[in-house]
């Protein structure tokens, strides 16, 4: 995986996190989202992918908005979840079932080169390498991106089951 950057001070590394929305003003809403990753105390906003449009995996609901943001962070890898899910109840996340359309959803889906395996985190995310949603505004920031199952890029061009569209930005 890409994930180091030799720019960054000790102990920091690139998380990239995974943003959706499918319920309410969905771009506002991650937005507000993106805003809130950059203030996180110990992390530093960096960019994010263009926005996504893409149906709902597993489940049913409306049409989900997707992007991928890359911040650099010291945060501990637990630390750094409680803050994502900090954001998301700020924003009215609730998890009535598995897969419940949401008004914000953030998925840790890289921290670095770690590899986490705990009943509350798994980094790399588990289902990372079978999410067109995910795969493809990370190979929009990292087109060289080497997931533990392949290219990110050859993984993507895999899944051809889950339709996804690019979104022009507003002008």
């Amino acid at each position: 995986m890409s994930t180091i950057d030799p720019s960054l001070p000790s102990g920091w590394r690139l998380a990239y996190v995974g943003l959706g929305a499918n319920l309410g003003d969905a771009r506002a809403t991650l937005l507000a989202a993106c805003e809130a990753l950059g203030g996180m105390p110990g992390s530093r906003w960096l960019r994010r992918s263009s926005w996504y449009e893409s149906a709902p995996v597993d489940a049913s609901g409306p049409t989900f908005l997707n992007a991928v943001a890359l911040i650099a962070t010291e945060l501990a890898p637990l630390r750094l979840l409680a803050e994502l899910q900090a954001i998301e109840q700020r924003h009215g996340r609730e998890r009535p079932y598995r897969n419940a359309p949401r008004t914000l959803d953030l998925d840790l889906l890289l921290l670095g080169d770690e590899a986490i395996d705990l009943p509350t985190l798994v980094v790399p995310h588990p289902r990372l390498h079978l999410r067109a949603f995910a795969l493809a505004p990370l190979v929009e920031l990292d087109a060289a991106m080497v997931l533990p199952q392949g290219p990110a890029a050859a993984l993507l061009a895999g899944i051809t089951d889950q339709p996804i569209r690019r979104l022009a930005e507003p002008g």
